[in-house]
């Protein structure tokens, strides 16, 4: 072990991908699908082999500056791994080429769970467990890039929370003692690592209580607590598991709301200050406000069609409105198998709109879900209000201490400027789509779906031609350089053309 920490940590990342083949490695032999388990094994014995070699001639380089090499190793991961992770489909799947194989891959990676596989049932299950897995661990990787890069650099919205607390976080001074960036993502893994792995076995073990069958219980788990949204049936609309698993699955997307929940489940937070919490309470506003106005717009249509007295019918429309805008809120994308309920209850149809706006504002910081945050939304709220205030009382003193005002000015200005860039992204990614011949509605659902690392996104527009295996090579290539840009945000790109950093 300790002769593996001289490695590079590319090459650990890359390691611990060819191990993770002898997973769906197993699972093919155990069903004797003999091709698939010796792909995966060869390929993984290839990757082991060559991540030896190159590690040996690269161990015992330590850099200048560990959190600026742990951002280029990022970059690097969900640039290059896709690559190798990609192989065994490539393989396996001819007709998918290297392009939309590392498509694929880099898709479940960024959690963003787009898929060009039409028909779920065209592949092999052990293909399935792959890509839930690669999804997993790319969760695993933007928990552990959260606390080892974006937070000693004070960007993914870790700003914004240290303004709040008015104070640095506690678990860089735990965890981060060291001035070893080995020691300290090793450190971030074992704290992590357990939780993580748990939360997984237990929604997993929910479902299977709830009668979906165990492959299909595993691999939704794994997409839920990753945020990918990846399904090896089509969807919930195809799961066994009813009402019950559509519950325990909304009550684990929580832990796309706020990084509190994973500090719950490590004893360093309480369930006191879950109701103060800013991201909790703008989930809750949202979760419950967007599908009570929605069913209140179906309820008052299905008048019209003599079916306002069917409670049972307003019921499941109002809880797949629910359950669908806490799915996409989260980035995850899965739609709930009453979500088409409401239209069929009043005959008027749901806005798609309404599902790119919940995925742009996207879920909490240092959680697995992509999009802007809810803290950001929060810190324009509180400005906005402020500012609402001072029209009616222009000689007014903002109330609640420095640290409150601080976060409603320098925190909304931060937060604007994100939000801006953001934007201009969707504005650039849906132009260049445009130039390649899709219609204006296919390119900003595609360059939402790409920067907010939601890829279910696309299906939302209700049009059964909107897929993406009709995309041409250059919509996936552009499509491929959103996901990575929505997963690492633009400004931890920006950091890295700051001179000033480079001179640390």
């Amino acid at each position: 072990m300790k002769h593996l920490r001289k490695y590079p940590l590319f090459v650990l990342v890359l390691m611990i991908g060819a191990i993770a083949m002898l997973i769906p490695a197993a699972h093919a032999a155990r069903q004797e699908n003999w091709l698939v388990a010796r792909t995966f094994f060869q390929i993984s014995l290839l990757i082991l082999a060559f991540c030896g070699i190159v590690g040996l001639s690269m161990m015992n380089r330590t850099p200048r500056n560990a959190v600026r090499s742990n951002l280029v190793t990022l970059i690097l991961c969900f640039t290059i791994l896709p690559v190798f992770l990609a192989l065994p489909l490539m393989q396996l799947v001819p007709s998918l080429g290297f392009l939309r194989a590392y498509f694929e891959m880099l898709s479940s990676l960024t959690t963003t769970g787009a898929t060009l596989i039409d028909k779920p049932s065209s592949i092999a299950e052990s293909l399935h467990l792959w890509r839930a897995m690669v999804a997993w661990l790319g969760g695993f990787l933007v928990l552990l890039s959260a606390m080892t890069i974006m937070e000693p650099m004070n960007i993914g919205g870790f700003e914004l929370r240290t303004m709040m607390n008015d104070k640095s976080s506690k678990i860089s001074r735990r965890v981060g003692g060291s001035h070893d960036g080995g020691e300290k993502i090793i450190g971030f893994v074992k704290m992590l690592a357990p939780a993580y792995g748990v939360f997984t076995a237990i929604l997993a073990l929910l479902l299977i209580m709830s009668g979906e069958r165990v492959f299909i219980a595993v691999i939704h788990a794994m997409s839920v607590i990753s945020t990918s949204g990846i399904s090896p049936v089509e969807g919930l609309s195809q799961s066994n598991a009813g009402y019950r698993g559509e519950f325990w699955i909304a009550l684990f997307m929580l832990l796309a709301i706020s990084s509190r929940t994973m500090n719950l489940s490590q004893g360093r937070a309480t369930l006191r200050g879950m109701p103060k919490d800013p991201e909790y309470r703008l989930m809750a506003i949202v979760v419950i406000g967007v599908p009570t106005v929605l069913f209140l717009r179906h309820w008052i249509a299905a008048f019209e069609v003599n079916e306002g007295q069917n409670l049972m019918a307003g019921i499941h429309a109002f809880w797949g409105a629910m359950f669908t805008v806490l799915s996409f809120m989260t980035t995850t994308g899965f739609q709930s198998a009453d979500w088409h309920a409401s239209q069929s209850w009043s005959g008027l149809p749901t806005p798609g709109i309404i599902l790119f706006g919940l995925a742009v504002m996207g879920g909490g910081i240092a959680t697995t879900a992509g999009g802007v945050k809810l803290l950001r939304i929060y810190a324009l709220y509180k400005h906005g209000m402020r500012e609402m205030e001072r029209l009616v009382h222009p000689s007014s003193v903002g109330r609640s201490g420095l640290a409150n005002r601080r976060f409603r000015r320098q925190g909304a200005e931060i937060a604007w400027i994100f939000l801006m860039i953001f934007i201009l992204g969707i504005a650039v990614v849906t132009a260049l789509l445009s130039l390649t011949g899709l219609t204006f509605e296919k390119s900003l659902a595609l360059s939402i779906a790409g920067l907010s690392n939601t890829g279910p996104l696309l299906f939302a527009l209700g049009d059964p031609s909107a897929n993406y295996a009709n995309l041409s090579d250059t919509a996936l290539s552009i499509m491929s350089a959103a996901m990575i840009l929505g997963r690492l945000e633009a400004l931890a790109l920006i950091a890295l053309f700051n001179p000033d950093y480079w001179r640390q």
